[in-house]
């Protein structure tokens, strides 16, 4: 399978609360949530849904799972939309060394060599291995070479704080680009390939 990450993220760079200021959302003193729903048109919500409908499985980190366990996993009116449709009827993996009683059908919990257990997932025939938000397990999964396609749905705003995609210091990945566009709300939706390192100038 073909692991695809899947992130909205703002001009600056912020992950955190795009769905709405939660509770999880507040960690941090974070009071900006909420940025995303309704920023992108109709073509850009076409998109979103079909990224979920052809994938063959999910894989989430604990937080992210929860939310997701809690809205899509859970409520009647999000399991019926196609996005909640297209969850429910995948099998759904964590990695998570805490969790222990998972609430959502059909989950399965990775512990132990999660790199290990990741390419074997990846190593099952056909079909799109995709995780959505989960910044931290995106991280390890750039950081570990785990990660075949990048999806990057950047909204139009700057929030100026919350947790952020990539932090200050970190490894550097250099990204080739598979395709973009631009809706008529101004979100852009990047698709890339990770390519090793980048090449930097020398003086």
């Amino acid at each position: 399978m073909k692991l695809t990450t899947v992130t909205q993220v703002t001009i600056d760079g912020v992950m955190q609360g795009n769905g709405g200021a939660s509770d999880e959302d507040r960690r941090n003193g974070f009071e900006r949530g909420g940025w995303a729903p309704g920023a992108g048109d109709d073509e850009t919500r076409t998109f979103i849904t079909q990224t979920y409908q052809r994938a063959e499985a999910f894989l989430f980190g604990r937080r992210t799972y929860e939310l997701f366990a809690g809205s899509w996993g859970s409520i009647d009116q999000m399991r019926a939309h196609p996005i909640g449709v297209a969850l429910n009827q995948a099998p759904k993996y964590v990695a998570s060394t805490t969790l222990t009683a998972p609430r959502w059908e059909d989950t399965t919990v990775l512990r132990g060599d999660l790199a290990a257990a990741i390419s074997e997932l990846k190593a099952k025939p056909g079909g799109e291995l995709q995780v959505h938000g989960s910044g931290a397990l995106t991280r390890w999964l750039l950081e570990n070479d785990l990660v075949d396609e990048m999806i990057l749905i950047v909204v139009p705003v700057i929030l100026g704080q919350g947790a952020r995609l990539f932090p200050e210091t970190g490894p550097d990945l250099a990204l080739d680009l598979v395709e973009s566009r631009v809706d008529s709300k101004g979100v852009t939706i990047q698709v890339y390939r990770p390519a090793g390192r980048p090449r930097y100038a020398t003086a």
